[in-house]
């Protein structure tokens, strides 16, 4: 009977599964899609119910649709979104939405930790900037402003961990995503007990760590009951969506580099020793003795999804981006901002706001396009130029695109003019799925290693090179973005105090 692997991805849309096979072959896929709750100003929450509800629909999907006897299923692997803070209960139960990575409610309470503690203490453990986007701040908000809630919670868990307890009924946390709070040493891959004391938090609130391709436990009878899995299906830790996309994308060595373009935009630089920015994302990589420099945007394939809801008249992506192909690179002065939850890495500012600048009469829909497509790209150009102030040389870096953004051709292109470097797209729809497939792959034994997992599923499909014409023109429509941003951001802050 072959033996076949399930990846998850609790990402913000929606949650995608998929089963392969040993090689890399999607047998069969499925995308749940859940809701986003914004309640209040800043606030954005999901309900992991609704994760788990789309979790047990598109398995049950899956099996139905690849004919397969669920026994063949040798592993199970969790990718998930980073940043949440899930309050449960001894029992498991889910105790409130979670606020996600886009959340900034607890900007106020950031603001103080760094005033009292020091932001050079914390970044000297975190290897990380205390912003309110990341989970510490957000378990302080809900102290300080939901204490009841905050007592009766035995552990709060990330989205991963929380599909894994549900599947598996243990509670756990993992070295990659763990990140999230401040008082994890991202280095050592440890709870730092005094940095927790001094920020009021106790380490007993979260749960134990593991490697991400340990093996937490095995699917429950319940658990069983609502997928059709197998009870008995092993089950490992998993890790950070964007690190097991990195992993999908056949990155596991230093230097090479994913570009993301899913929801989110953001890159991710495989190092084999510490490299920190305070603008950037610092994390352990899901391959053990690996980190990823990241850079995590708010803006990505988000953006077009928006606008094609919005403004699209009914055209498909394909069809706005050929209007888009019409405009010459730089959209001949049209410059997007695509800052449209605030930013994250490297500018980190919440109250940011998504422009559209260089508007006139001339001007068409797929000048829009095309400048909404070029802002994603310099907002991830933005981060790269970042890493290369913590010492990473940007030449030197095997780029591998992933996610929706990596589907068309345009796109990619306008990374590799901007960046003026070649990148390489792997199979880009399943490369979250897949990276949490290989994790259960290795951890179940079904690879050797994680050199052989890469070697036997990731298939590099196109290579797109910089034209360095383009590449020169393109220097100065992001001075442009810069200083527009730098123009606005006053702007920006003094409005959202209104």
């Amino acid at each position: 009977m072959e033996k076949l692997l399930l990846g998850l991805d609790i990402g913000t849309s929606s949650c995608k599964i998929a089963i392969f096979t040993k090689s890399g072959e999607v047998l069969s896929q499925s995308n749940q899609a859940y809701k986003l709750y914004y309640p209040n100003p800043g606030w954005v929450e999901q309900d992991p119910e609704e994760w788990w509800n789309g979790v047990c629909r598109g398995i049950r999907e899956c099996i139905l649709e690849a004919e397969i006897n669920p026994r063949q299923i040798a592993g199970i692997g969790i990718a998930g979104q980073g940043w949440s803070a899930i309050p449960v209960d001894e029992q498991g139960n889910c105790l409130a939405k979670t606020p996600i990575w886009m959340d900034t409610r607890a900007k106020d309470i950031a603001e103080r930790v760094i005033t009292e503690i020091g932001e050079e203490r914390i970044f000297e453990v975190a290897g990380n900037s205390f912003l309110p986007s990341y989970t510490t701040p957000k378990l302080l908000w809900f102290k300080e402003t939901m204490p009841e809630l905050y007592e009766k919670t035995y552990k709060f868990l990330q989205s991963n961990s929380y599909i894994g307890m549900k599947l598996t009924g243990a509670m756990s946390s993992d070295k990659c995503q763990n990140y999230g709070l401040h008082f994890y040493n991202t280095k050592t891959g440890t709870y730092d007990e005094e940095l927790a004391s001094a920020l009021g938090l106790s380490i007993d609130k979260v749960p134990d760590i593991f490697q991400c391709h340990d093996i937490i436990g095995t699917v429950t009878k319940e658990a069983a009951a609502l997928t059709t899995l197998a009870e008995g299906t092993p089950v490992v830790a998993g890790g950070l969506d964007a690190a097991c996309g990195t992993l999908g994308a056949g990155v596991y060595l230093p230097k090479q580099t994913q570009i993301q373009g899913g929801q989110a935009g953001g890159m991710s630089v495989c190092v084999d020793e510490p490299f920190v920015h305070p603008k950037l994302i610092f994390s352990p990589h899901v391959v053990p003795d690996l980190w990823l420099l990241q850079g995590g945007t708010v803006g990505g394939g988000g953006v077009l999804r928006w606008f094609k809801q919005e403004f699209g008249a009914g055209a498909s992506f394909d069809e706005l981006t050929a209007l888009a192909a019409e405009i010459p690179p730089g959209s001949e002065g049209v410059t997007f901002l695509p800052y449209m939850a605030g930013e994250r890495s490297p500018i980190w500012n919440p109250d940011a706001k998504g422009v559209f600048y260089g508007l006139s009469f001339d001007k068409t829909k797929g000048h829009l396009v095309r400048a909404a497509l070029e802002g994603v790209v310099f907002s991830v150009y933005h981060n790269l130029k970042a890493a290369e102030e913590a010492g990473v040389n940007l030449h030197e870096l095997d780029l591998r695109a992933m996610g929706g953004a990596a589907n068309s051709e345009l796109w990619i292109q306008i990374y590799a003019d901007v960046t003026g470097c070649q990148i390489s797209v792997p199979t880009s729809d399943t490369a979250t799925t897949l990276g949490a497939a290989l994790l259960a792959g290795v951890g179940t034994g079904l690879y050797r290693d994680f050199a052989d997992a890469v070697g036997e599923t990731v298939k590099i499909t196109r290579v797109q090179s910089p034209d360095m014409n383009h590449h020169q023109q393109y220097q100065k429509s992001m001075d442009l973005y810069l200083e527009l941003y730098e123009s606005l951001k006053n702007t920006f802050s003094s409005y959202n105090r209104q």
